[in-house]
């Protein structure tokens, strides 16, 4: 089970901030590009070594993620185009977050790419589960949500406590996390699609 499915448990704490959005006419778009942005930035302030900066960019990238679609059901503006780019730019994102910071030398590359790859499949299959008529799933174990929060928090837990264990800092950890239970969750989606086609 991952925190995206509790996105309408927390519709009122956005109602407000969405009815500000709308009334400055602060498009669903606006939202996802600005989502875009602050995962860049995430990236390259994790290359950096700018950790807490990086940690405020992920934050705002999860914020902004969520209001693109937040704003788009209040304004009744939902499109299938609005869709593909605000998947587009998860993934991007998801890219840009997790490669700054493997390439700032934190994590080893093997590691980085295990978390990459896990974490585009199962958000491959998440999606790919609509493309062949079962609707979009996003079961399993870890889902973008989880991703970034764990991101959030692990940040903290480094910039209070940081340490090495088995040669492997916090990050380290985490993105062997993302790339083993990434790829089981991707399992998980294929075998609930390939049930459901025939």
């Amino acid at each position: 089970m991952t925190l995206d499915q509790y996105r309408s448990h927390v519709k009122v704490y956005f109602d407000p901030l969405v009815a500000i959005a709308i009334r400055c006419h602060l498009t669903p778009n606006f939202f996802t590009i600005a989502a875009l942005v602050a995962s860049a930035a995430a990236g390259i302030l994790f290359y950096l070594r700018l950790e807490l900066l990086a940690i405020l960019a992920v934050a705002l990238n999860a914020f902004c993620d969520s209001m693109d679609g937040a704003v788009a059901r209040e304004m009744k503006c939902q499109s299938k185009r609005g869709d593909f780019l605000d998947h587009a730019v998860d993934r991007y994102a998801d890219i840009f977050i997790i490669t700054g910071i493997f390439a700032s030398g934190m994590v080893p590359w093997q590691i980085g790419v295990l978390a990459l790859t896990g974490v585009l499949m199962s958000s491959y299959l998440g999606t790919q589960a609509q493309a062949v008529g079962v609707g979009r799933y996003y079961g399993g174990l870890l889902g973008r949500a989880d991703r970034l929060v764990l991101i959030m928090l692990v940040g903290i837990i480094d910039l209070i406590a940081p340490m090495t264990f088995y040669w492997l800092g916090w990050f380290g950890w985490l993105l062997l996390l993302f790339g083993i239970f990434g790829h089981i969750t991707a399992f998980q989606r294929f075998a609930y699609v390939w049930a459901k086609v025939e």
